[in-house]
């Protein structure tokens, strides 16, 4: 086998040096070891970085009870009834596992993804020592597949978020997880691309691609550089065939910060809305326009009281930047404002018949477009709540999502159930639902919803 490879590298002329390179690593594997030291000088290895992270990676354990009907005619009222079908269901407990971060020891903060912890009843969290500790939930957001659980231990190691934005195209960066349940693994490749974006499901895209080796169970976990910072929280794969390809997400830190600190203040994101419809800037448009800019997000629709409006903005202009950040599309766009600090102003450039402009734009949350049911009541507390989709002709509330364990779960509410009433009135719009709280807490509330054409009423105490 020796023989053979030094024919091929002989076969290609390499230069000098570079054979003496592949000839040493040939005769170095076939020592089955890599020595300390090559000339005196040590060879380069991750170990001491790793050292000191990975303490701060952990493995996330989720149980979820699922119920099992013992007949495919449960849910026909009549069968059930006339057959006298027993009531209770059995259940089936599903197990999953995946990756978590410590990002704050002296809270016991951890930060992971969504779709590790989602609809989960029970979490536990295993440090690299072996310890196992229950985790309470503390937040999450689907938008961006984030979220937080919290810890109670002691001597814990953190890894704060590197929120520098210094990552480059060509950066190498290690990957550390629990890929299928084998415990702790670290893989390394480098930054394929960043800013990527088109993975379904998740509102706000802003991906590190990485072809460091991303499997089942990494998600959650840390993406490093070689300085040993967290840059990024691993979260999903491109793959045809069911394994790993060489192309892998991460969310940025940036971006992982920023979701986590209204997590832990508020339990969920609260984000500012421009009121604003886009698209993205083609040669068509631009030719039609008369702008040179080659990327932008162009206004086609603004809505009645959109911050955009009130600053002077209109449909046909290209919005090319805000605060300085280039805005290349609307994806862009949308994920610039999801990141916005509700509260603050923001410094936003568009183009209008070719000249450049600007205007200062207040963030602020439409409420009437989404919110969450615990900013109304504490006993919507776990839901989620938006304006029905313009399509439908079904006037109400839509319900876009329960958290398992909440008391909205607990009154019987899911996603996809539609509010058409309140205390037997009429329920027309966001807008009017919410204009019905506070409520007394010593009153009851009954709701009248609608769930697959199929009316019922829920009491929430």
């Amino acid at each position: 086998m020796f023989i053979g490879v030094c024919t091929q590298i002989m076969k290609r002329r390499l230069k000098p040096f570079a054979l003496a390179t592949l000839l040493l690593l040939v005769a170095q594997s076939l020592n089955a070891a890599l020595p300390a030291a090559v000339d005196g000088q040590p060879v380069p290895s991750l170990a001491p970085i790793l050292e000191e992270v990975m303490p701060a990676v952990v493995n996330v354990h989720t149980r979820t009870r699922v119920q099992v009907r013992t007949s495919p005619f449960f849910d026909d009222p009549f069968f059930r009834r006339f057959f006298d079908f027993p009531s209770v269901p059995r259940e089936r407990v599903q197990q999953s596992l995946g990756s978590g971060v410590i990002v704050d020891a002296e809270n016991g903060y951890v930060l992971t993804n969504n779709h590790v912890i989602d609809g989960a009843d029970d979490i536990a969290v295993r440090l690299s020592d072996g310890r196992e500790h229950p985790a309470e939930f503390v937040g999450s957001d689907r938008d961006t597949d984030l979220a937080v659980i919290r810890i109670d231990a002691e001597n814990l190691a953190e890894l704060p978020l590197d929120e520098s934005e210094r990552l480059r195209v060509g950066d190498f960066v290690v990957a550390v997880g629990n890929p299928f349940g084998l415990g702790q693994t670290v893989t390394s490749g480098i930054v394929s691309a960043l800013g990527r974006r088109g993975l379904r499901g998740l509102e706000y895209q802003n991906f590190i691609q990485t072809d460091a080796s991303i499997n089942p169970g990494n998600s959650g976990g840390a993406l490093i550089d070689l300085r040993g910072q967290l840059v990024g929280i691993n979260t999903a794969i491109f793959t045809p065939s069911g394994g790993n390809v060489g192309i892998g997400f991460a969310i940025p830190a940036g971006t992982a910060a920023h979701v986590m600190t209204q997590l832990v203040e508020y339990g969920e994101v609260r984000r500012g809305s421009f009121g604003v419809e886009v698209q993205d800037l083609d040669e068509r448009l631009r030719e039609a326009l008369g702008v040179e800019e080659l990327r932008g997000a162009v206004i086609t629709q603004l809505a009645r009281d959109s911050a955009l409006r009130e600053a002077g903005l209109k449909a046909g202009d290209v919005i090319v930047a805000i605060d300085g950040r280039k805005v290349d599309g609307a994806q862009g766009l949308r994920n610039i404002e999801g990141l916005l600090a509700v509260g603050t102003s923001v410094r936003v450039d568009y183009l209008r018949e070719g000249a450049r402009r600007s205007a200062s734009v207040p963030i602020e949350e439409d409420l009437d477009a989404r919110i969450s049911g615990r900013r109304l009541d504490p006993r919507m507390e776990g839901m989620m709540l938006v304006r029905m989709p313009e399509r439908t002709r079904l006037r109400g509330v839509l319900v876009e999502e329960v958290r398992r364990n909440s008391p909205a779960w607990a009154a019987g509410l899911r996603a996809g159930d539609v509010i058409v009433a309140l205390d037997r009135e009429a329920v027309r719009s966001l807008g009017g639902f919410r204009e019905r709280f506070p409520v007394p807490g010593d009153r009851a509330l009954q709701l009248e919803i609608r769930r697959r054409g199929v009316g019922y009423l829920v009491t929430l105490e």
